[in-house]
């Protein structure tokens, strides 16, 4: 756990987070090069660790994405009807949920949240019950994050609309201690100030790991 809590802020702190930090980014890297020292003695050499190194951010192709949001099938639906075109790394479901990693991560452990059936408006479509025992299940995900991240703040938010990304979800980010007030908040979740570049095997060890930080929790089925 805590070589874990180590990466989030890792992550966070290296990357090109905003247009300033793009411009000049030596104080941040100043900060996680010090962490590193302090926290070589415990350092882990294998898969897993190396899963959570420090990445920089890339560029995100905003118009590209939401084009495909617009024309393109709904992404959640093709997810769970196993469309390898679509696929994202699982890390917990049940008949009702899915929660997956987010593809385009902002953040370090980023995930999406979302009812199996294809639902647009929760507050029209969706019952109390159900949106409740989604609630929980957010709840107990986000205590999940909070202690295998060590985040200060688990951001939740809901987007999307009829126009694109119409399928009901959540977006359930752990926010890294340390980060600047400035580049927290929206800033934070923007992916115009790029995203994380992850391989498939750090995607894949990721969500191992907060699979097993999620098992820990008794979730509804």
């Amino acid at each position: 756990m805590h070589h874990s809590a180590g990466f989030c802020k890792k992550q966070f702190e290296i990357g090109p987070f905003s247009p300033k930090n793009r411009r000049n980014h030596l104080p941040i890297a100043k900060a996680v090069n010090a962490g590193q020292d302090q926290g070589m003695e415990d350092k882990q050499n294998n898969t897993e660790s190396q899963a959570f190194r420090a990445h920089d951010k890339v560029q995100f192709d905003l118009d590209d994405y939401v084009a495909r949001t617009q024309a393109g099938p709904c992404f959640i639906c093709e997810l769970v009807n196993g469309n390898p075109k679509f696929k994202h790394h699982i890390v917990w479901e049940n008949p009702e949920f899915v929660v997956f990693l987010n593809k385009y991560p902002t953040l370090p452990g980023y995930l999406i949240v979302s009812p199996k059936s294809h639902v647009e408006d929760y507050a029209e479509q969706m019952g109390v019950a159900e949106y409740l025992k989604m609630q929980r299940l957010i709840h107990k995900i986000s205590t999940a994050l909070k202690l295998l991240c060590d985040a200060e703040r688990i951001y939740q938010l809901s987007l999307g609309s009829a126009q694109g990304n119409s399928h009901v979800h959540f977006h359930i980010a752990p926010l890294p201690k340390g980060v600047p007030y400035e580049e927290q908040q929206y800033n934070a979740l923007m992916a115009e100030n790029g995203v994380i570049s992850y391989t498939e095997e750090e995607f894949a060890t990721m969500a191992k790991q907060i699979s097993a930080s999620i098992g820990a929790f008794e979730l509804d089925e």
